[in-house]
C-alpha cells in the first residue's frame, strides 16, 4: 500500500477506546517515521500523535496503538531493528496523546496545522497560498512547488520532501484535502 494511501485510511479509521489504547515512545522522529512505514505495511490500526507532557523524550510524535496488538507490533518493529523506548497503556487524562493537527477557519482561507508546518488554502477554489513553519532547509523548495497550485495539482510533500517538515506537511497537506472534500 502506497503511503498517501495509508495516510487516507489512517485519517478514517475510528479512533481506539481509551480502555485499550498504548503509546510506542521513540527517542527521535525518524524512528517514528521508520516505525510507522513498518506498521503500515502491515495494515496495523495505528495514528501518529503528539506525546502527552508527563513522558516526552524530546521526540515531539508517538505512536498510538491497540493495546491488545502489543507484543506484536513491537516484535515486528524489533526484527527491522526499530527499538521504542517503552510501550506506554494509556491509563488516564495525563497519558492521553495529544492531536497534532490544529485547524483555523479565516472566512475565505483555511489553515491546518501538524506539527510545526502549516498549509493554507483558499476555500473556494483550493488553491495553496501559503506553506510555513519548521526551520528544515527544504521548506522553501516545498513552498514553491505547492504554492499556487490547487490541491490536486500540488505535489504530495512526501514525494519532493526529506525532512521532518516535508512529513509534517504532508500531515497538514493529506487532513487539508480531507477537509476540503467533506
Amino acid at each position: 500500500m502506497g503511503l498517501l494511501n495509508f495516510l487516507k485510511k489512517k485519517r478514517r479509521q475510528p479512533a481506539i477506546s481509551n480502555e485499550d489504547r498504548g503509546i510506542l515512545v521513540f527517542e527521535n522522529t525518524s524512528e517514528v517515521i521508520q516505525a510507522e512505514n513498518l506498521l503500515a505495511r502491515e495494515d496495523r490500526s495505528i495514528r501518529v500523535m503528539g506525546p502527552p507532557p508527563e513522558i516526552r523524550t524530546g521526540c515531539d510524535l508517538v505512536i498510538e496503538f491497540p493495546l491488545i496488538e502489543a507484543l506484536e507490533i513491537i516484535r515486528t518493529l524489533e526484527s527491522k531493528n526499530v527499538y521504542p523506548l517503552k510501550a506506554v497503556p494509556v491509563t488516564g487524562a495525563l497519558l492521553e496523546p495529544v492531536d497534532i493537527f490544529f485547524t483555523r477557519d479565516y472566512g475565505r482561507f483555511l489553515m491546518v496545522q501538524a506539527a510545526n508546518m502549516k498549509l493554507t488554502v483558499e476555500k473556494a477554489s483550493s488553491t495553496v497560498v501559503n506553506v510555513s513553519g519548521g526551520g528544515c532547509p527544504d521548506v522553501p523548495y516545498l513552498a514553491s512547488e505547492m504554492v499556487g497550485k490547487t490541491l490536486d495539482a500540488a505535489p504530495a510533500p512526501r514525494s519532493i520532501g526529506h525532512t521532518l517538515c516535508g512529513y509534517a506537511l504532508q500531515l497538514a497537506y493529506e487532513e487539508m484535502k480531507r477537509k476540503c472534500s467533506q
